[in-house]
């Protein structure tokens, strides 16, 4: 039994593997390969390379300096934070709230049983993460020192405490995150901030990665002395990784200690949070009046809380939201500076700056595709907007001015952070004002009238219509086609009429496309909508 439930686990969590959820069928066993081949090069080639070159970087210097230990002690800690958050959502999701735990308890299996599965389900996970790092550690360290048969059992013994610690930290992290979780009203936001802030501390460490390897090799004595003094079991944690077997024995039991206390708090508390329905409040009834809205205000609140209530759909579709007014901030902070210094580079372009910045707002308001989708989404629902007595072009004017409405008012924000930076004549500044607006409100249309050409309604996950789709695509290389026009030929040929009369040609021929647009989706885009099932 622990078997099947073991390989039940595995079969979700590489579920998109084995089924195509766009096309509600499984794959073929081609392209089952073909997925679990890129998976392999993912992680052992894009997540493998670059710790190995981090691992050429420190191994020869740290291993010269007698200093082996904190070599294996800084790529330790590396790998329990990947392998720890790598699996800490498939922890959360797999072990405490699975959609299936009524089921399997109401099963003639032990909860043990159950226990034990998904515990070795989270453990596979953490190892497969972590494996990226320990890997080209061990062999690069191998191919620097030389290997030794204690230093390989004590490297065996530190992959094996590094990775049930990443069980253990994953367990408590993925009850605290169940915890948290069950009291929320609104999980979107949560998990959309997130993984903002995931991605920022990525990126943050990323950037610093070249200065930190560099300050730590230039004071690694001086780190390592401080880190005997305050903090001696850290030392004798990097030590097993050298062939120090003591310290080995004394992690490998401690480690063991971590777990049967996890497993023994886990088994107690595990039934109380599976079958938990999360916080319910007792609400007294108010009588109070309800302000009616129109048909149009009511279909635009209907699609602002359909992608309000999807992290995915947020996270995919509206990451300019963020980044747009961000991009304002950071021009007011830093932009003059390089304003002043693009205009030197770009001298022979007279105002190449402005168009080049004008390019940059287009790529921001492009992030944000809401619209493309925003039809797809209603999938087998979709016959109920066509039933209501409301007019097909009130609908998708809906869907457009979510996109609209969310780019315009960041974008407005940005482009008067750009016009107190920028230096140059009058009528520049004004289409640089009104340029990205403009852009804004055709990118909007433009996206509905994709969303109602290559629609995908026969899907079993919303994943398929926000990120696989065909629309998606052409919205994303099209936008960024028109992108590469703008600043491209401005370079080639623009520059010879100057970037007013440049701007201005651009700014009719978007007015122009929107207008275009906009009359089709009024007469044949309606029909086209009324056709769809």
């Amino acid at each position: 039994m622990l078997k099947v439930l073991l390989k039940k686990q595995l079969s979700e969590v590489f579920k998109s593997y084995f089924y195509n959820s766009k096309k509600n069928k499984m794959r073929s066993k081609w392209a089952i390969a073909g997925m679990f081949v890129f998976f392999f090069i993912l992680m052992a080639g894009v997540l493998g390379g670059m710790f190995t070159f981090l691992c050429l970087n420190l191994c020869p210097a740290l291993t010269e300096a007698g200093m082996g230990w904190l070599y294996f002690l800084l790529m330790s800690g590396i790998a329990i934070l990947l392998g720890a958050f790598g699996s800490v959502f498939n922890t959360y999701a797999g072990l405490y709230l699975a959609r299936d735990n009524d089921l399997l308890l109401s099963l003639p299996i032990p909860v043990r049983t159950i226990i034990t599965a998904r515990l070795l389900n989270v453990y596979l996970l953490g190892t497969m993460y972590s494996a990226a790092v320990l890997l080209p550690t061990l062999i690069v360290y191998w191919v620097v020192a030389g290997p030794t048969p204690g230093g390989i059992l004590c490297q065996i013994l530190l992959v094996m405490i590094i990775t049930t610690f990443v069980l253990i930290l994953s367990c408590l992290l993925g009850w605290a995150v169940a915890k948290i979780s069950l009291r929320l009203k609104n999980k979107s936001f949560i998990t959309v901030l997130a993984s903002l802030a995931f991605i920022g501390a990525y990126y943050f460490f990323y950037f610093k990665a070249s200065g930190l390897i560099q300050d730590l090799l230039m004071n690694a004595q001086v780190y390592g002395e401080k880190i005997k003094g305050a903090a001696y079991g850290l030392y004798l944690f990097g030590r097993i990784g050298e062939g120090d077997l003591g310290s080995a024995a004394l992690f490998l039991c401690i480690t063991a200690v971590l777990l049967a206390l996890v497993w023994t708090i886990l088994s107690r508390s595990f039934l109380n949070i599976a079958t938990s329905s999360g916080r319910t409040e007792r609400v007294r009834y108010v009588r109070k009046n309800v302000r009616q809205k129109t048909t149009f205000g009511a279909l635009l609140a209907k699609e602002f809380a359909r992608f309000t209530s999807s992290a995915t759909y947020m996270l995919n579709c509206g990451l300019g939201v963020l980044l747009i007014p961000a991009a304002g901030i950071v021009l007011l902070v830093k932009g003059r500076q390089a304003f002043e210094v693009l205009s030197q580079v770009f001298s022979s372009y007279p105002d190449c700056t402005a168009v080049l910045l004008c390019t940059s707002l287009f790529m921001l308001s492009s992030m944000n595709n809401m619209a493309v989708p925003s039809i797809s989404l209603e999938g087998k629902s979709l016959w109920i907007l066509q039933s209501l007595p409301v007019s097909p072009q009130k609908v998708l004017l809906a869907k457009a001015s979510v996109q609209l409405i969310l780019t315009m008012i960041p974008m407005l924000f940005t482009v008067i952070c750009t016009e107190a930076i920028v230096d140059t004549s009058l009528a520049v500044r004004l289409l640089l004002f009104i340029l990205p607006l403009v852009y804004t409100v055709f990118s909007a249309i433009f996206n509905i009238f994709i969303g109602v050409k290559m629609p995908v309604l026969s899907w079993t996950n919303e994943i398929a219509p926000i990120k696989q789709s065909g629309g998606v695509l052409l919205s994303l290389f099209g936008t960024w086609g028109f992108h590469i026009a703008f600043g491209g030929l401005y370079m080639l040929i623009g520059y010879k009429m100057t970037a007013a009369p440049y701007m201005l040609l651009w700014l009719l021929l978007y007015a122009a496309a929107s207008l275009i647009i906009l009359l089709w989706l009024n007469k044949k885009g309606t029909r086209t909508f009324e056709e769809l099932s």
